[in-house]
């Protein structure tokens, strides 16, 4: 299993990626600073949207997941509505939006359709 940065970290190195390239970033919630779990969401600024959340693979290393794959999305209501219910269940949660018309997440971990992938 990895060692993993601090959450206020990958989330601060996240935002920096974004507005580095030219999109917008913000932390909509912030949880636990240092294993709060994290929700990215990417808005593309007309009307569509995607929800990336944390999973670990085979090795126990930390990935995201597409929700997509889920049936999440891309309808920016329904994602925000899926982001509103997580924020509920758990208080350690960081939620992180981007704007980006190209739809371009800015995560440097491993992102996968599903864990299957």
């Amino acid at each position: 299993m990895e060692e993993r940065l601090p959450t206020y970290l990958w989330a601060d190195a996240l935002v920096r990626r974004a507005l580095g390239a030219g999109a917008a970033a913000f932390v909509l919630q912030r949880g636990d600073e240092s294993r709060g779990d994290v929700l990215v969401k990417v808005a593309e600024l007309n009307g569509n949207a995607r929800i990336y959340g944390p999973s670990m693979d085979m090795d126990g290393s930390r990935i995201f997941i597409d929700f997509a794959a889920q049936g999440i999305g891309p309808d920016e209501k329904e994602v925000d509505d899926y982001i509103r219910r997580a924020r509920e269940r758990d208080r350690d949660l960081w939620v992180i939006e981007v704007e980006d018309r190209a739809g371009r997440h800015f995560i440097s971990d491993k992102v996968q359709k599903t864990l299957s992938d």
